[in-house]
């Protein structure tokens, strides 16, 4: 019997720190411009060589950079991800966790105790918007790259994406099918970076923005044949999200689909660990913030007056359930 175990955990915290410092401070960038030693990470970074050492020493520790005698690479891992070569950027995901996320968990046993945070994510000043919303991107983009396929939409379908966020989702729905026309409905300090967002895509012409809030009876916008929401059921208790898909169905055409992306869990709360250890995130971040399991998503459909078809994988901790009207 150890406390080996009890350490590792504990000290979580300095590797996530570590890994925030040393993408803030470039060290992945600059390795993608190949091997070098520590003399030249320090010029590469203007880290001093002591503190460009501590950094990738603690990056080759966790595995995320490699050392070969003298000279530091990135991992593989570190090249596709961290280094800004390729589309699968996480750097805004880990911005977003390091300048949002980790002070709000300092207050998690007080968030839990007090039943909500002392402050909610929608409060936040308006320069972390786009901090915010770049960070949940990255965060959703596999899970975004595989919903086409897992939605399996009919062509051409008209698309309301309820809390759409900067509407990468649409997006990656109008790139599988060039007949699908989506519009994002979002509170009014998201709604603008949903709309620098969609202008810049190629899509612009099927892609639009409403400002409205999904808990006012009168902003739901009607004419729509699929409904998609996604990331949305973690911030709300079970009685909202029951309110929220019943709301949806009185505005749904007949035949309608609707999407639910989430971090479902299994019955008891604690696979996949991913969305278990979310759960935290969300109490920290919102109200009512928690995870759910696909059991009571799909019972919250059945008395909301929809049918649920499948629940279907997407990436890594995200799954979808797929229903349509009753």
């Amino acid at each position: 019997m150890t406390p080996n175990r009890i350490f590792e955990i504990a000290q979580g915290f300095m590797a996530s720190k570590h890994l925030f410092a040393a993408c803030e401070l470039g060290v992945f960038e600059a390795l993608g411009e190949g091997p070098v030693d520590l003399a030249g990470l320090a010029a590469r970074t203007g880290l001093t060589r002591r503190t460009a050492r501590i950094s990738a020493d603690a990056m080759v520790a966790i595995g995320l950079l490699e050392r070969q005698g003298d000279r530091y690479a990135n991992s593989s891992v570190a090249a596709t991800f961290l280094s800004g070569a390729t589309a699968a950027d996480f750097r805004p995901l880990l911005r977003f966790w390091d300048r949002l996320s980790y002070p709000a968990w300092e207050d998690l046993a007080g968030a839990l105790g007090r039943g909500r945070p002392a402050h909610e994510i929608y409060e936040i000043d308006d320069d972390l918007v786009p901090i915010m919303s770049a960070g949940i991107a990255a965060a959703t983009a596999a899970a975004c790259h595989a919903l086409p396929e897992a939605a399996a939409l009919p062509a051409g379908s008209r698309l309301l994406d309820i809390g759409g966020g900067t509407g990468s989702w649409s997006i990656a729905l109008a790139a599988a099918d060039p007949a699908l026309t989506a519009t994002v409905l979002e509170l009014p300090f998201v709604a603008p970076v949903a709309r620098e967002q969609l202008r810049a895509t190629a899509y612009s012409e099927r892609l639009d923005v409403h400002v409205g809030d999904i808990l006012a009876a009168d902003d739901l916008p009607r004419g729509y044949d699929a409904f998609l929401l996604a990331n949305l059921v973690h911030c709300f208790a079970p009685e909202t999200n029951q309110s929220i898909l019943h709301r949806i169905r009185a505005a749904a055409e007949p035949g309608a689909r609707l999407l639910l992306a989430d971090f479902w869990t299994d019955p008891t709360h604690t696979q996949p660990l991913p969305a278990a250890l979310m759960a935290g995130e969300f109490a920290i971040h919102v109200n009512d913030g928690d995870v759910y399991s696909v059991e009571e998503g799909t019972a919250w459909l059945q008395d909301t007056g929809w049918r649920c078809l499948d629940h279907r994988p997407l990436a890594g901790p995200i799954s979808v359930i797929v229903a349509e009207t009753a």
